[in-house]
């Protein structure tokens, strides 16, 4: 089991990342873009992943993570339960999404 504030280290000890409001949760973003959110009151998180990321997380059990309602999980938003997450794989998680949204957004730079 992992807490709001294990989240909140591992997210902030990315390079450039910073915290900032997102309507009712916390948002970690680099370069301005958003790769994970926070929701304390419901004790989990969302991530951005690519769509095979996504897929092979899943793999694991969909009781840890699973995609967003909708569009969004369409998208890659991929929700991760506190209560049945290992730290490890919080960890990877978070960095696939991390350095998915930092490679896409250094790639619209060139």
């Amino acid at each position: 089991m992992v807490d709001k504030n294990t989240f909140r280290q591992m997210a902030l000890s990315f390079p450039d990342t910073i915290e900032q409001p997102h309507f009712d949760k916390a948002s970690f973003r680099i370069n301005k873009k958003i790769f994970a959110t926070l929701d304390g009151r419901n004790n989990r998180a969302v991530v951005k992943l690519s769509l095979p990321d996504q897929s092979a997380f899943f793999v694991f059990d969909k009781t840890v993570m699973y995609p967003v309602n909708g569009a969004w999980g369409r998208q890659g938003w991929t929700v991760i339960e506190f209560d049945n997450v290992k730290k490890g794989m919080l960890r990877d998680a978070l960095m696939t999404a991390y350095q998915n949204v930092k490679t896409k957004r250094n790639s619209m730079r060139e």
